[in-house]
């Protein structure tokens, strides 16, 4: 089972990418996410975790881009600002 940190890390980790490589932004997809730490696609996967972290990690300049109709699944993507 995956944790919040795991998710975090992640997050992190392509926002770090995105900041080395001087862009203005990152766009982050919950998909793409849960793919790249493992356990997506499956019948025990964590995506409403994932998409919990992404939410808590969202800053007031921050944008959603398309959130699911229920809020939490693997198209949710988030435009995090470097800064």
């Amino acid at each position: 089972m995956l944790k919040s940190n795991t998710f975090k890390n992640e997050i992190t980790r392509l926002i770090n990418e995105a900041k080395e490589q001087g862009l203005p932004y990152v766009d982050i997809v919950s998909g793409d996410v849960h793919r790249s730490v493992g356990g997506y696609p499956s019948k025990n996967h964590s995506m409403p975790l994932c998409c919990d972290v992404m939410y808590s990690m969202k800053r007031s300049k921050d944008e959603i881009l398309h959130a699911p109709a229920k809020g939490k699944g693997a198209t949710l993507t988030i435009r995090y600002y470097i800064s």
